[in-house]
């Protein structure tokens, strides 16, 4: 059912994700190019806002920032994982697996070689102030439009 929170969430994550899959653009490699990368993430963030924070809102501040706190690291997990996945697709279609179990591995392996970008000061606070701001901005939006 649609909510203010929920649609406050899925905004602020949505927001979060922008800047920071920008955030990891400019800082990696010059000339890749990252396709529908900052799309991907975005959508992501939308469902990790709608499902993760919204329906975990009313326990008042406290639990707020721990609601946004856990919608940015369902949506950092998640956004891993799909990139990782998708990164295996594109690198088994030219065959360059084994078998699928080392495939099934590469998920992961990748997930962990794109989360070392994350690592960065700005990127960190980035998603620290977007937690507490998002976490915070659904429980405003809870306790307003009942």
């Amino acid at each position: 059912m649609p909510t203010a929170p929920r649609l406050v969430a899925s905004f602020c994550l949505l927001a979060v994700a922008f800047i920071v899959s920008s955030m990891i653009i400019s800082n990696g490699e010059e000339g890749k190019d990252y396709g529908w990368f900052t799309y991907v993430n975005m959508i992501i963030a939308v469902a990790c806002g709608w499902k993760v924070m919204g329906k975990r809102v009313g326990n008042g501040w406290t639990a707020a920032v721990n609601n946004g706190i856990a919608g940015i690291v369902s949506l950092v997990f998640w956004a891993l994982f799909v990139q990782g996945c998708y990164e295996m697709f594109r690198l088994a279609m030219r065959h360059r697996y084994d078998g699928p179990f080392e495939a099934l591995l590469a998920i992961f392996q990748i997930g962990v070689e794109y989360g070392k970008l994350l690592i960065t000061p700005e990127i960190l606070w980035t998603l620290a102030i977007g937690a507490l701001i998002a976490g915070l901005a659904t429980e405003e939006a809870n306790r307003r439009w009942r």
